[in-house]
Formats: C-alpha cells, sequence, structure tokens
C-alpha cells in the first residue's frame, strides 16, 4: 500500500507495512489512595516499531509492537514538608504512635522506559487504532523521592527513600489519525513508582494513573 493507500485508509497502511513511530507527548498524573495529593507532569519522546504481522485471534487479533520512550522532563509535586502521624519503636522493640517531621514539595528529575511491549488491536477503522500495553522504566530525581521522614529538619534532607526508583505499568489508548502518517495518541496508565529497597524505605507510590497526550509521526 502505497502513499495514496495511506492517505485513504491510514491505519491499514500502517498495519500493513509494520511501520516505525516516533513523536513527542505530554504526561499529567494523579496518585490514589494515600499519594491521593500527588501529582505528575511529565514531558518527553516515544519511538516504537510494529514487529509482526496481524495475529488472528478472534476479537484480540492484532499485531505486535515494541518500543520505549525518555522523559527529560519528569516532575512530582507532593504536599509541602508537614507533620505526620507514624507508628515508631521504643528501645524495647514495642510500637507507639508518634508524629515526625516528613519531607514533601516539587520534586524533579528524568525517566527512562526502555521497553514498551504494545499490542496493536485489527481494527476495521480507518482513523482510530486502539492499543493495550505494558511497560518498565527507571526514574532518577535530584532528591531522595517519595519524601519521608527528614533525618536532619534543619536542612530539609530526606534521609529515608532513594533517588532511584523503577515504574512498571500498563494501560490502554489509541491513535486518532488527522491524516497519512500522522496520529494524535491518547493513553490512560496506571503506574507503580518504587524503589525496590534500595534506599533504607520504600514507602513508593503504590498506584496513580497517568493520562498521556502525544503526536506521531509514521515512517
Amino acid at each position: 500500500m502505497g502513499d495514496d493507500g495511506a492517505a485513504n485508509n491510514p491505519v491499514a497502511w500502517v498495519r500493513q507495512n509494520q511501520r516505525w513511530e516516533m513523536g513527542p507527548f505530554l504526561n499529567w498524573g494523579s496518585g490514589v489512595g494515600s499519594r491521593s495529593g500527588y501529582k505528575f507532569f511529565w514531558a518527553g519522546f516515544q519511538l516504537a516499531k510494529v514487529m509482526t504481522p496481524v495475529v488472528h485471534a478472534s476479537i484480540f487479533s492484532g499485531q505486535f509492537e515494541l518500543g520505549g520512550n525518555i522523559m527529560p522532563l519528569w516532575q512530582a509535586y507532593t504536599p509541602p514538608p508537614h507533620m505526620q502521624n507514624y507508628t515508631c519503636l521504643d528501645p524495647e522493640g514495642q510500637t507507639y504512635p508518634c508524629t515526625l517531621p516528613t519531607g514533601g514539595g516539587a520534586f524533579r528529575g528524568v525517566s527512562l522506559t526502555p521497553v514498551i511491549m504494545r499490542w496493536n488491536f485489527a481494527t476495521r477503522s480507518r482513523r482510530v487504532q486502539p492499543w493495550f500495553q505494558g511497560a518498565g522504566g527507571v526514574i532518577y530525581t535530584t532528591h531522595k523521592f517519595p519524601p519521608n521522614v527528614l533525618s536532619n529538619p534543619a536542612e530539609g534532607i530526606d534521609g529515608g527513600t532513594c533517588v532511584w526508583n523503577f515504574a512498571p505499568q500498563g494501560g490502554a489508548g489509541i491513535h486518532y489519525f488527522v491524516r497519512a502518517k500522522r496520529s494524535i495518541d491518547l493513553g490512560v496508565n496506571a503506574a507503580h513508582i518504587s524503589s525496590a529497597s534500595l534506599g533504607d524505605r520504600n514507602p513508593g507510590v503504590n498506584a496513580s494513573i497517568q493520562v498521556q497526550v502525544g503526536y506521531t509521526f509514521w515512517r
């Protein structure tokens, strides 16, 4: 299918030619549960390639795509430094309720997601390509994240967590082709952020919902 086919049916053109996709994206997210006060804003660039012809499996028919992304802008906004209730241990090993100073504020860093495994569903639509995916990434922040009990409250140093975190995630979305070889992309991911106990503490962000909007060039 040549350029005329790409203009008439861009979804089928990508499917038949197993093309590359690349483009920028913006991401906004919010923590859930105990982290509902956490907000996220990320920006980056994604690169991926359709790897297989269509695999026929009834309603699950589709193609496998492999990709990755880099986010030079990674920001998390958490509640400001505050006093928070914890369960502490006394010298005899007994627990008791306590209130300790806890860090907070804005955190900045970068993120790399080297593996994005995506399944593009086969569809009759000429403009809409739905997909679901699983991915895993790594995050580096300039200060230890997430904020935890301050080891030195006077200096605002968080001694409990880590500047390195991992981000397993999964979600779904669509490409909407506005013209041949160009699509606007919308995705929703559930992401978990954890240091895998690289720090003294690993409170993590057990769950967050991330909404991603991008613009893709197909080659």
